[in-house]
């Protein structure tokens, strides 16, 4: 006979809620699992990243592995020597700012490629930098190059011009040789500097300007503010951030590196390719004092490379630098040198008669741009008699 169950809705509630505890751990469980595999799922994201990161270093080193610039080839900035990685890492810190920058250093020192370098480490960097050599506009003409003209301004000014202020506008502005600008534009320069307006030649209407200035010389700035040649408050707003670009000299040991850096360049241009250069071909380069820095190795490995039929490029430093000799490997001393360098600039300014700008001027006659004469003088204590 089968038996009686007086409360059969009990069975069915404790069933009930034991099927219900059942689905509530199971979907803990489940909930428990998809927070762990969206954990792990981060972290594996996280590590493709860090991976993708370091190749991407590895096929673009940063700061401190010896290259730096994200355009490559003739963009970038080579070395590893202490001297150049101190510039790199000042580039480094200044290059997220807004501030003005002022690059110094000898002719051929690369201070062009570190303004690019830091425009395009900048948040400026979604528009060209633009650049102004003020020491090749002439006089009549830099103050409408820089800031512009109105039609009829002036004589011959047949129509608007827009100045380089305007172009730059949202960007940077890089100003070459700022110390060769005549003393009437520096005022100018200055006025902009401060109130961030310019006034285009010919309207007396101002507009605002939004530009980053990187301004770069080879002059002793200092020097030319105590001899009255350059404004002292013009030199104060430039001088925010420093940097001075060493010269090649005092990082002898990235000459390797350079050398390899620019024979790959200049071999695709040229369709010829090198194996290798010759080892005392390389002592010798190590060994060259290079006045002309980075611009003269590059000429005289340019030279080279046109001479040599390869593989192996073989590069003689002292017939391709007879003027300033080779450093300890020459006979020479570093003093005699100078005084070579001394004899000669002076004969060929008394065969210019002392003009240093213009046609037949001693800069033309050696191949100088006029402010690097002016730098050699002043550093061979040349003067006019």
């Amino acid at each position: 006979m089968p038996s009686f169950d007086p409360y059969p809705g009990e069975a069915t509630t404790e069933a009930l809620d034991d099927v219900g505890h059942r689905l509530q751990a199971n979907h803990d469980v489940q909930a428990a699992a998809a927070a762990q595999l969206a954990e792990v799922t981060r972290q594996r994201d996280a590590a493709l990243a860090e991976v993708a990161q370091l190749r991407a270093q590895v096929r673009h080193p940063p700061w401190d592995l010896g290259r730096a610039g994200s355009g490559g080839g003739s963009l970038a900035v080579v070395g590893r020597s202490a001297a150049i990685q101190r510039v790199l890492g000042l580039a480094d810190q200044v290059a997220p700012t807004n501030a003005t920058v002022l690059l110094t250093g000898e002719t051929g020192t690369g201070k062009e490629r570190f303004a690019t370098l830091i425009h395009e480490s900048s948040p400026r960097a979604r528009r060209p930098m633009v650049r102004v050599n003020c020491s090749a506009i002439p006089t009549a003409l830099i103050e409408s190059e820089l800031f512009g003209r109105e039609k009829g301004a002036y004589t011959g000014a047949l129509s608007k011009q827009i100045g380089r202020f305007e172009v730059a506008n949202g960007s940077t502005l890089f100003l070459d040789e700022v110390g060769d600008l005549p003393l009437d534009v520096q005022v100018k320069l200055l006025r902009v500097l401060q109130e961030r307006t310019i006034e285009r030649l010919g309207s007396p209407r101002p507009i605002d300007v939004d530009v980053r200035i990187i301004a770069a010389t080879n002059r002793d700035l200092a020097e030319a503010v105590r001899s009255e040649t350059f404004r002292s408050d013009l030199y104060y707003r430039l001088n925010v951030f420093p940097i001075e670009v060493p010269p090649l000299r005092e990082r002898r040991e990235d000459i390797p590196l350079l050398v390899d850096e620019i024979v790959e360049e200049i071999g695709e241009a040229m369709g010829k390719r090198f194996d290798a250069v010759a080892r005392r071909s390389l002592e010798d380069l190590q060994q060259a004092d290079w006045p002309g820095n980075v611009r003269e190795l590059r000429n005289v490995l340019e030279r080279a490379m046109i001479l040599s039929p390869g593989p192996i490029l073989h590069v003689d430093v002292a017939a391709a630098t007879p003027l300033f000799g080779r450093g300890a490997a020459n006979a020479f001393s570093s003093s005699l040198l100078a005084d070579v360098d001394r004899d000669h600039i002076l004969r060929v300014l008394d065969q210019a008669g002392w003009r240093i700008k213009g046609p037949g001027s001693a800069s033309v006659r050696l191949g100088l741009k006029p402010s690097t004469l002016y730098f050699r003088m002043k550093k061979l204590g040349i003067s006019r008699p």
